[in-house]
This record gives structure tokens, C-alpha cells and sequence, in this order.
């Protein structure tokens, strides 16, 4: 009797002794509830930002411009500047790890000063699953497309959100123009029919919207102008349409100024992005030649400044001086950002006779 139970008692002792072997053998892969963790992911300056219709900037709390981020797929946007557009403040208690939005904003708006170097890069930022998210009092926790849970990302003191989630809290459409590298924020249409050529509302034509978003012709042209540095009392329009333009539809704006000088811009019609722009002098009467080239640097500078950028911002500058029409100029070409520009100086005058504008995506 002594010898069987000897016997089980080391059969047990032995199973047990496996088991723990077979245990501590397996992996542990499961993470604990609201383990952070590091994770690599892309600042995106190139990236632009459009809600409803406008292109927006985003500052921390210092004034720094703040850029999109990327990871696993998702954009993400910083909570706080979305605060901002949402008429929001937003608090942080560190005790709680809780980011809270409430209205109304009583924190005026943050005037940053726009970045000029930076580049799209790798970076090292936190997935933040233990902090919480806090509107009006109402706790939120976010989702991808595919139902995955996703969480707050803490980047150099900045909080971001994925741009799905940020659509959700602003009650916002999200698109993402990939060519063109544009996140769109926009309002539902909420027309009762979607498939259509075009869309009015109110029977007004030249009211008409992209279903996207709705930006109208009128606000296309105002962009237009802005962006000229002109008002409406200044310009005749020749052009005012919306169109299809591969695949996309665009508005062609032209109008000319009392000095005969013609601007044509094309804007997207669901994001208010210019598209491209071209500007022509075209009753230019150069001033006596004075026998010599202001030179190419000359240029150079001449068209930089005019683009509002420096030589160290810009790419594939090039300068040739050429004869067109009878006439000496200087073509001037670079990229900045997204856009190419391509400029024509007089070459004795330094006078601006053409630029062009475009996206480095079409």
C-alpha cells in the first residue's frame, strides 16, 4: 500500500514538473491592459490638412507648427490644434493621464510661426492606450475601419489622434487624396441623391458644390483673389466654371486687373486647394536696355522672394537665360513643398513677366 502511493505521489510530481516545464516554454505575447509601448512612425510635413475648404496649420501651445503624423496605416492629427477648430479648450492632468475637451473655448488662439525646414522623417513615438480621452465630460475610446481599438500617440510632448477618430469628434467626413497627399475634413452634402454630374443648391448655378465638400464658385474665386493679393474691385473675371479635369473636378478662374495683367488659377473643387495658378504680364513694355544682365542670381532672388521662400527651402533650382518674343529673360524654376514654380524675369529689368504654379502630383 505505501509502495502504490509512493508511486502516485511521483507520477503527480512528475506530471507537474512538465507542465511547468511545458508552461514556461511557451511565448508570453499578450501585452498587459494599457502597456505602453514605442513604435516608429513618420512625421509628414508634406502632408496637407483641408477642412471645409480651408488649408489649415497647426501649433503647440509654444507656437511651433506641428505636422501630421504616420503610422500603421493612419494618419494622426494633434489633439490640441483640433481643439482649437472645434471652439474647445483642451486640459491635461498629469495625475489622471486624461485629456479633456470642453466648450467654450476661453484660450485664445495659438499664432505659430510656420515651419520652413522641416522634412518628412522617421520618428519615435508612444502609443498611449492608458490615456483617456475625455468630450464634455464623455469618455471616447476610437476604432480603425477594421474595428481595432486604436489609441492616443504622444510625440515631443504633442498628443495626436488617428484623423478617423478626429472626423468622429468633429462630426466630419475624412477623405485622403494620396496623389496629392491632402487629408479632407469636410460636411456631409446631405443631399437625398449622390449620384449625380453636378449639384446646386437652392437652383442657384453659380452657388455650385463638389458633394464632398461644397465649396462654391464664389468662395473658389475669393481664394483666387487671396491668394493674388488683389480684392474684387480690382479684377474683371473672364472665368468662372467648374469642370472635369482627369477625373477630378476643378474650378477655372480667370480674371484680368486694370493693367491688363491675367491670372488663371485652378482649385480643386472638394478640397479649395490651387492646383495650379499662372500669372501673365501681358502688356509689358520693358524699360530702355541698359546693356547688361541683372544675372542669374539676380533672378534667383527675384523669383524667391516673390514665392515667400528662401534658396536653403527650395529643390531643383534652376536659372537659364533665354530669348522669347524678341525679348531677353531669365527662366527660373524650383519645387517647394508640393508645388513647382517656374518664373520669367526681364533680364534687364528684373520685372516679372509670368509665373506658373502646379502641383508636383498632377
Amino acid at each position: 500500500m505505501k509502495k502504490t502511493m509512493q508511486k502516485s505521489r511521483k507520477r503527480l510530481g512528475a506530471l507537474a514538473l512538465a507542465t511547468a516545464m511545458m508552461l514556461g516554454a511557451l511565448p508570453l505575447t499578450a501585452a498587459a491592459p494599457n502597456q505602453v509601448t514605442t513604435v516608429t512612425g513618420e512625421m509628414r510635413p508634406q502632408v496637407s490638412v483641408m477642412v471645409d475648404g480651408v488649408e489649415r496649420d497647426f501649433y503647440n501651445a509654444q507656437g511651433q507648427q506641428v505636422y501630421a503624423v504616420f503610422y500603421d496605416g493612419t494618419h494622426y492629427l494633434p489633439v490640441r490644434a483640433i481643439g482649437e477648430l472645434m471652439g474647445k479648450n483642451v486640459n491635461w492632468d498629469q495625475s489622471t493621464l486624461t485629456i479633456s475637451l470642453t466648450a467654450p473655448r476661453t484660450t485664445g488662439t495659438v499664432q505659430g510661426t510656420p515651419g520652413t525646414a522641416a522634412q518628412a522623417q522617421s520618428i519615435q513615438m508612444e502609443n498611449r492606450p492608458d490615456f483617456t480621452i475625455l468630450v464634455e465630460g464623455e469618455k471616447k475610446s476610437f476604432k480603425d475601419a477594421q474595428g481595432n481599438a486604436v489609441y492616443p500617440m504622444l510625440y515631443q510632448g504633442t498628443t495626436y489622434l488617428p484623423v478617423r477618430a478626429i472626423g468622429e469628434l468633429m462630426g466630419k467626413n475624412v477623405s485622403w487624396n494620396s496623389q496629392r497627399a491632402v487629408i479632407t475634413l469636410g460636411s456631409s452634402s446631405g443631399s437625398l441623391v449622390t449620384d449625380a454630374d453636378s449639384f446646386e443648391q437652392g437652383g442657384n448655378q453659380g452657388n455650385q458644390q463638389n458633394p464632398t465638400t461644397g465649396i462654391t464658385l464664389e468662395q473658389a474665386k475669393q481664394k483666387a483673389l487671396a491668394h493674388a493679393g488683389l480684392n474684387q474691385n480690382q479684377v474683371t473675371f473672364v472665368k468662372g466654371k467648374l469642370e472635369w479635369d482627369d477625373g477630378r473636378q476643378v474650378y477655372d478662374v480667370e480674371f484680368y486687373t486694370t493693367d491688363y495683367k491675367e491670372y488663371d488659377y485652378e482649385i480643386d473643387a472638394a478640397t479649395g486647394a490651387i492646383l495650379s495658378y499662372d500669372f501673365d504680364a501681358e502688356n509689358y513694355i520693358p524699360q530702355q536696355n541698359t546693356g547688361s544682365y541683372i544675372g542669374a542670381e539676380k533672378a534667383k532672388s527675384v523669383a524667391l522672394a516673390h514665392a515667400g521662400v528662401n534658396q536653403s527651402q527650395v529643390t531643383r533650382l534652376r536659372c537659364e537665360l533665354e530669348k522669347d518674343d524678341g525679348r531677353w529673360e531669365y527662366q527660373v524654376e524650383f519645387c517647394y513643398g508640393t508645388m513647382e514654380y517656374e518664373y520669367e524675369i526681364d533680364a534687364y529689368t528684373g520685372a516679372i513677366l509670368s509665373r506658373d504654379m502646379e502641383s508636383i502630383y498632377d
